[in-house]
């Protein structure tokens, strides 16, 4: 049986950094972090209070009299095994996606941690990007364009060229214990349906789950569906989508993430030849963010649609984790909704 593995890339701050934290709180299986520089540093921000201890509480009885059983059950000792656990889990690379040597040396190195006769790539998250906001043609700088394209484009299309390949391929004998239906991608490998971290999602937890889609398909489609699957996700947006496109500007990025749906889009049908029901991709749009990315931008979105980085973390993995394979090769927001191309 092959054993599950998962890429975050990068890792470094933001969106990735906060979603390596949640995937370490809700996970089991070993995560792949990268970042372009400060391994140690990065490493150690992404485990830093991951599982706080609670604050000791007043006891007329002291831990020499409390039962060696009781004493490695309680809070304390939890989170610290929890910690440790974590901190076995987790590895983090250099990774440049400007660099193709950078991407195949870290290729190489998932390789070794994870070798495809035993494991293989269960939940891909690509997530590079970079914005530059233009008004107005006049407003594009032909380098700054050039490097928004080899980051928002290139970026994700190099980690197809070289994580891809560590996704199962047909025929792969996947762990399946705990998954099925609309969970089949990826249930498996967190240790509960993971909670949330942030009261901002009310009412919005079943949306988006593909209710009614196994409804008139033959028996091995349906069967198929029921499969455990893998998952690769490309970081997209909204203003990638041309038919939403009322308010124009944003030369480069609208068509920087415009390409990646398309990508998207491609990579899933090759994925369908190579692995049939095995592996799926998909593009994803998170909202607005309170990152570095969106900064100038936060005085303009209202205050209950800026999210907080471990918000939006909670919400593409809710998201992952509920798509069918008839939801494959689409773009998707932190709401479960389609965003049309």
């Amino acid at each position: 049986m092959s054993k599950p593995w998962i890429l975050v890339s990068p890792a470094s701050r933001g969106i990735g950094h906060a979603l390596t934290r949640h995937l370490l709180r809700t996970t089991t299986a070993p995560i792949l972090a990268t970042a372009r520089t400060d391994l140690p540093g990065v490493r150690a921000s992404i485990l830093d209070s991951l599982f706080p201890s609670p604050s000791p509480s007043p006891s007329p009885s002291s831990s020499t009299t409390t039962p060696p059983a009781q004493q490695r059950s309680d809070p304390a000792s939890q989170a610290s095994s929890a910690s440790a656990a974590a901190a076995e889990r987790l590895h983090v690379t250099r990774l440049d996606v400007e660099h193709e040597p950078a991407v195949e040396a870290a290729a190489a190195e998932a390789e070794r941690l994870f070798p495809p006769a035993t494991h293989h790539l269960r939940l891909a998250f690509a997530l590079p990007g970079v914005l530059r906001p233009e008004k107005s043609p006049r407003d594009v700088d032909y380098a700054a364009a050039l490097r928004a394209l080899r980051v928002n484009v290139l970026g994700p299309m190099v980690l197809m060229k070289w994580f891809g390949e560590f996704l199962p391929r047909r025929g792969a004998e996947l762990d399946s214990a705990g998954a099925a239906g609309a969970a089949a991608a990826a249930d498996s490998v967190f240790c509960s349906s993971p909670g949330s971290e942030s009261e901002q999602a009310d009412g919005e937890e079943g949306e988006g789950k593909g209710k009614g889609k196994g409804k008139g398909k033959g028996k091995e489609d349906r069967e198929e569906e029921e499969q455990p699957h893998a998952i690769w996700l490309t970081a997209s947006a909204r203003v990638g989508s041309t038919s939403d496109n009322r308010l124009g500007g944003w030369y480069t990025y609208r068509a920087s993430k415009a390409a990646v749906n398309s990508l998207t889009k491609t990579f899933d049908l090759h994925l369908q030849t190579r692995g049939r029901g095995r592996a799926m991709a998909v593009a994803y749009h998170p909202g607005t963010v309170r990152t570095d990315l969106s900064r100038e931008f936060w005085g303009r979105v209202r205050e209950d649609k800026l999210f907080s980085p471990a918000y939006a973390a909670e919400r593409m993995v809710e998201v992952v984790r509920t798509r069918r394979l008839a939801d494959r090769g689409r773009c998707w927001d932190w709401k479960g909704e389609e965003v049309l191309p």
